[in-house]
């Protein structure tokens, strides 16, 4: 399960009150949970040439569709979806209630299917059946040009990518060190104790630097130190974890890793589109290829409070267990099954709906609707000149 590419992979290294109602009177709309599935007991191929049972779902609350079982189809019947796979029953989800839908490997979509979603501007994100990032369906018609130009000249302002950037790391260095001192309460580690004190002195470093390669290198640097110390708060001792790697994830922890990185960095994603915004055009990550880089600078402050923080709690419950990884020996990568799959796909739902709290609005929000505020904060930066805030977690 590959993720999305971390700043190593790239160039670079390893509110008002009138704004409050706004967000709160639109954030109130979100539904209740409810949880269908479409099942088979029939063996199919995948990418990896794993043979395992493979199901989808849709969470009524998380407004999305996982495409997860291979040879699935979905069409359109009046105004709702229907999901069918071989002879089971079909699942039929009223097209309202979509906000994205998220294909992984060999699924095939109608073409009113996707002509529902370029009308009602529902996002469809498309997946390798490991959970690598293909690409997206969104209608041009829906851009917001006045506010892509304010991005592409907010690009050419160096000043204005340097304290995004700046905001940025020093939210994820954070939100970092949060983690592991909230972990490390009852582990004591003192491998733990030394990393919060290495990355306390980045982000006090950070306040000095004057360029985006200096922020680049600090960020590279704490993640040296914050992801041997993640591996120290393990305490099931049938999963170990020191050494971060991505393409592909060698061992059972990287996997989960990896795999939760691309489920956030779709979430984050889906807002940037849903509000206007170009994902192209990024203040931190950069390359020579054409990627959604402002979805992998949005995506960085909630690395640590959401996938992270699952990935430890999925392991130290024993909700996942070494067996529910298969190996590819063609290229050395590790993959949750597909079945194992679905169980992360579920607690990474319920990891994304618990409540937060957020300085823009008075009452708690979830974690979801806290990447949408982040969003939003971003683009209240482009358009009238607001320093862009980190969404921090508290301890």
């Amino acid at each position: 399960m590959n993720s999305p590419p971390s700043p190593g992979e790239m160039r670079g290294a390893g509110g008002l009150d009138q704004d409050n109602d706004e967000n709160t009177s639109e954030i109130a709309t979100l539904h209740q949970p409810f949880l269908a599935e479409v099942e088979t007991e029939s063996r199919l191929e995948s990418e990896e040439d794993e043979s395992v049972f493979q199901k989808n779902s849709w969470n009524q609350e998380m407004a999305a569709i996982y495409l997860v079982e291979q040879g699935t189809t979905i069409y359109k019947d009046y105004q709702r979806f229907i999901i069918y796979v071989s002879e089971k029953p079909k699942l039929e989800v009223p097209i309202r209630e979509v906000q994205q839908i998220l294909v992984f490997g060999n699924i095939q979509l109608s073409t009113p299917v996707m002509q529902a979603c370029l009308q009602e501007q529902i996002a469809v994100v498309f997946l390798s059946q490991s959970g690598r990032y293909h690409g997206h369906l969104w209608s041009a018609e829906f851009r917001d040009l006045d506010q892509e130009l304010v991005q592409v000249r907010r690009w050419g302002d160096v000043g204005f990518r340097f304290q995004v950037s700046q905001a940025i790391v020093y939210g994820k260095l954070m939100n970092s060190k949060q983690l592991l001192l909230r972990f490390n309460r009852k582990r004591k580690s003192r491998e733990v104790e030394r990393a919060i004190i290495g990355i306390n002195q980045d982000i006090e470093a950070l306040e000095f630097s004057e360029s985006l390669d200096r922020l680049r290198g600090y960020e590279g640097i704490g993640a040296a130190r914050y992801f041997p110390a993640l591996g120290q708060l393990i305490t099931n001792s049938k999963f170990e974890f020191s050494l971060r790697n991505r393409q592909p994830p060698t061992d059972p922890v990287n996997s989960l890793l990896s795999f939760g990185y691309t489920l956030l960095f779709n979430n984050v994603l889906g807002f940037i589109i849903a509000e206007g915004l170009s994902p192209y055009l990024g203040n931190f990550h950069y390359g020579e290829r054409q990627k959604p880089y402002l979805a992998f600078d949005l995506m960085e402050e909630f690395r640590s409070p959401i996938v992270d923080g699952l990935v430890l709690k999925v392991i130290h419950k024993s909700l996942l267990k070494p067996q529910d990884f298969d190996r590819v020996p063609s290229t050395g990568g590790v993959y949750l099954n597909q079945s194992a799959r679905r169980v992360f796909l579920k607690q990474f739902e319920t990891r994304m709906n618990e409540e937060v709290s957020h300085p823009d609005v008075q009452s708690k929000v979830t974690y979801r609707q806290a990447i949408q505020l982040q969003v939003r904060r971003y683009k209240r930066s482009l358009l009238s000149g607001v320093a862009y805030e980190a969404f921090l977690r508290a301890v």
